[in-house]
């Protein structure tokens, strides 16, 4: 159809991101200026709106910008797969499998380690894309942590790996809670979680004194407390596998409660279920 982009179309949107200028990203793309310029002036009466503001300065994305070129990261990320996948899908040995940023560090090398004759092709997304790729039939499976808060499109299923929950990480030297209403009161608690609770979380934490700091994943979150020899609030599963001598866990000063989901077709791998209780074990779910 006339009216869908073409693969060049999204791909002068991303170089234009990139590099900041339609000039350099028509050099790079080894176009003209003006070429690019009519494809760009084309693409924005399609979409109905302007994609960059331009001066002397160089080209910057408006809202609407930012928001075609991060579907263009993701439509021709699919493409660049397809010879890949479709060698793989002759062999049956392999896997696309994806999860979030905050947990991927943690996920990947067990999955890597207790199932050495997968070729798992690793992916990390925000949990709603995952979900799509799910449905559109380009991932088998996705681990997330929004199943329960979120409405699976036909042709993804969910199935709950297990229920996590907030604790304290005590690195060594860290102060433990005071007692009373305000246990963290004027102390800078470093926090993450995997969920849509941040704001909740952050909410609970000043009402306990605490001067929260939101961490970007979980293995930030961790890192800074180690640094400042603080505490930080974050899910078990965050530290499952690599606390360090002297530190610990201990219950956080209120119950909150998560759960990470195994989003796949109605026909999952195999040999993703059957690990399942290993992976719950070895992730500190219930």
């Amino acid at each position: 159809m006339a009216s869908l982009p073409s693969v060049e179309d999204l791909r002068l949107v991303q170089t234009i991101v990139r590099t900041g200028a339609v000039g350099t990203a028509a050099r790079e793309l080894r176009i003209s200026q003006p070429s690019a310029s009519q494809r760009l002036a084309r693409l924005e009466r399609m979409c109905g709106t302007k994609l960059f503001e331009r001066d002397t300065r160089g080209a910057r994305p408006t809202s609407a910008g930012a928001e075609l070129s991060r579907r263009a990261d993701h439509i021709l990320s699919h493409l660049e797969e397809v010879y890949d996948a479709t060698r793989a899908a002759a062999t049956g040995q392999r896997l696309v499998v994806g999860t979030f940023a905050s947990i991927a560090a943690i996920l990947f090398p067990i999955l890597d380690a207790d199932l050495p004759d997968l070729d798992i092709e690793q992916q990390v997304d925000h949990g709603h894309f995952l979900v799509e790729r799910i449905a559109e039939g380009t991932m088998d499976a996705a681990f997330i942590a929004i199943a329960d808060q979120m409405t699976l499109p036909r042709g993804a299923v969910s199935r709950r790996v297990g229920r996590d929950e907030l604790v304290l990480f005590v690195p060594p030297g860290a102060r433990p809670p005071g007692r009373g209403k305000h246990p963290l009161r004027d102390r800078h608690i470093p926090f993450s979680t995997y969920d849509r609770g941040a704001e909740d979380i952050h909410t609970r934490l000043v009402a306990l004194g605490a001067l929260p700091r939101r961490g970007v994943t979980l293995n930030t979150t961790v890192a800074m407390a180690r640094r400042r020899s603080q505490l930080a609030l974050v899910p078990r599963s965050a530290l499952a596998t690599e606390l360090r001598p002297g530190e610990h866990l201990t219950a956080a000063p209120f119950r909150y409660r998560l759960t990470l989901s195994l989003i796949t077709t109605p026909t999952p791998p195999k040999p993703l279920i059957h690990h399942l209780p290993h992976l719950r074990a070895t992730l500190n779910l219930s």
